[in-house]
């Protein structure tokens, strides 16, 4: 199935779309080919990609949660949300951060063997079916998390429901050479 708005062709590029990605890609990379499916089909709309993108870009690299717990937080809204670039992406992230194969399919599917980790995919599950979590759940995160973290996790959970929810209904599909994407990324600080 086609997307439903497919990436914007090179030739419909102009300064203010190369304007919105530069504060995450170099010059030689605000182009279709190597900004890559889902920032070339978000650029459609630069305005909202403008205001969207720092504070999404907070959320994957700033924010105060764990890298370890973040990438378990968006491994397991993506399998929820059955998001196959969300899930892509992150899988290769989670990799470069040391998860093995068998940690990121147990959290995809919810589990994991650490305490704090199960708590954390105790969480995405409650806030993503009830849009709150437990007295019993956040209890055992503020064991191992401050107030910054545990508000950062929420916004974490809720920030990747919102782009599963995006990148699905305007059908963005994972790059072919998605790994390789995610190496560059993640070799820039990404």
């Amino acid at each position: 199935m086609p997307p439903r708005l497919p990436p914007l062709p090179d030739d419909q590029w102009d300064d203010r779309t190369r304007e919105v990605l530069a504060p995450l890609l170099p010059r030689s990379m605000r182009n279709a080919a190597a900004a890559g499916n889902m920032l070339s089909t978000l650029v459609r709309h630069p305005e909202l990609t403008g205001a969207f993108l720092p504070y999404s870009t907070y959320v994957l690299d700033r924010s105060t949660l764990p890298a370890r717990l973040r990438e378990l937080v968006i491994l397991r809204v993506a399998r929820r949300r059955d998001c196959a670039y969300e899930w892509t992406h992150h899988v290769h992230a989670a990799r470069h951060l040391g998860l093995s194969e068998a940690e990121i399919e147990a959290a995809g599917q919810g589990k994991a063997a650490d305490p704090l980790e199960s708590a954390v995919l105790a969480a995405v599950d409650e806030l993503e079916e009830g849009s709150d979590i437990s007295d019993g759940t956040w209890s055992a995160l503020a064991e191992h998390l401050d107030e910054r973290q545990l508000m950062d996790l929420v916004f974490a959970v809720g920030s990747y429901a919102l782009m599963a929810m995006a990148f699905n209904t305007f059908g963005i599909q994972p790059e072919h050479d998605a790994r390789e994407r995610a190496q560059r990324r993640h070799a820039r600080g990404r």
